[in-house]
């Protein structure tokens, strides 16, 4: 069964690399990022496709002619045959590439959630599409700093087409949603942390859409009251009372279901076909510590399926944690704007692969963290054997 979806998905893919040269190049590579390989560099690659130098496989990322856009595409189809659900959640978050040079596209020093600190590092933008079938990274977009669009030197270097310029990490995520709902994907909400609920235009944008969200909120943002008055997110939750507080899980983690206490207060929602609420998250083990999140939702919804989208975001931690540690995602050699597109497109397919996979082996629900880390175990066993 390994092998026979593996096949199905490369003679999917196949096309977009011509030549039967390249397409077999293509195949070496995708079937090396799934190799126990300690580095998934050039070097390493090429040694387990039984070659001595990666002159084809740099060849592969650098100047042969082939449409990462298009395999992206694929991949997205391969992957919804599988796991598409009317009601899933489209997750919106970046990670960062950690990087020692200045020469890589997009390089600069810059905040890196992954690191948790400001770094010297590569920031690429994602969307994760999660299902109760299983989750997976659809889109990507690398995003570049000022310091980068507005020089051309740096642009000729790292091959950085002409019609790129400074685009937000927002306007980023709107790119790729845009294409979700051009493409047909189907889903019924968004979900994302501040960086995308704390803008304002982004927000606007998928009510004027009907697209249901519920993104994170910095505690210094304001919102519309009912009494068409503005107030901060911070002073706004601290009229909740005792009354307000439910308790619920938001999702499964390694350890059980991940426990809080969550309430809604009403925001200003006139004239408008949903409706928009302030929800909050409180920490059991300490309960000064409050999430707060913006959520436009149809009229009627419950409290539950709030929770259950702003739980949600979660995944794409998942997707990233998984496809950096088994396929590589990561760990590439490349400077150029369409080598890291084409690395990264060929790990999101070796990733999307695996979910494939676990999706149809049908062994366990792959909804849960610990359950699809024994599957990865189970699933490296017979690799290796």
């Amino acid at each position: 069964m390994w092998q026979q979806t593996l096949d199905d998905l490369l003679a999917r893919i196949g096309r977009r690399f011509g030549r039967k040269e390249m397409q077999q190049r293509a195949r070496d590579y995708l079937q090396g990022l799934l190799q126990p390989v300690e580095r998934k560099n050039g070097w390493q690659l090429a040694e387990v496709a039984g070659q001595r130098v990666p002159y084809s496989i740099q060849h592969l990322l650098d100047r042969a002619r082939w449409d990462a856009d298009a395999v992206r595409d694929d991949v997205r189809i391969y992957s919804l045959e599988y796991l598409a659900d009317p009601n899933a959640v489209l997750v919106v978050d970046e990670t960062g590439f950690l990087k020692k040079g200045q020469h890589s596209v997009g390089v600069a020093r810059q905040y890196s959630g992954t690191a948790g600190r400001i770094e010297n590092c590569q920031i690429g933008v994602f969307l994760a599409y999660v299902s109760n079938r299983g989750r997976v990274l659809i889109d990507r977009e690398l995003y570049l700093p000022r310091e980068w669009t507005d020089s051309d030197e740096d642009r000729i270097a790292a091959k950085v087409p002409e019609t790129v310029s400074f685009a937000t990490k927002p306007e980023l995520a709107r790119r790729m949603i845009e294409r979700a709902i051009a493409a047909d994907v189907p889903f019924r909400w968004v979900t994302g942390d501040e960086v995308y609920g704390n803008h304002r235009r982004l927000r606007l944008w998928l009510e004027q859409q009907q697209i249901w969200h519920v993104l994170a909120l910095a505690s210094n943002q304001y919102v519309w009251l009912p009494e068409i008055r503005q107030v901060t997110v911070q002073a706004l939750a601290a009229t909740a009372s005792a009354e307000d507080w439910v308790r619920l899980a938001a999702g499964d983690g390694a350890k059980g279901p991940r426990l809080y206490d969550w309430a809604r207060l009403p925001l200003l929602s006139w004239q408008i076909p949903g409706e928009r609420w302030l929800l909050l998250r409180r920490s059991l083990a300490n309960p000064q510590e409050i999430a707060y999140y913006i959520a436009y939702v149809p009229r009627g919804c419950p409290l539950e399926d709030m929770v259950r989208v702003a739980g949600s975001r979660w995944a794409i931690e998942e997707c990233f944690e998984a496809a950096k540690g088994e396929v590589g995602l990561d760990q590439y050699e490349v400077r150029s704007w369409h080598g890291w597109y084409r690395h990264i497109t060929l790990a999101m397919t070796a990733h999307a692969y695996l979910t494939v996979l676990y999706a149809i082996s049908a062994q366990r629900p792959m909804f849960k963290k610990k359950t699809r880390y024994d599957a990865m175990q189970l699933w490296k066993q017979q690799r290796l054997h």
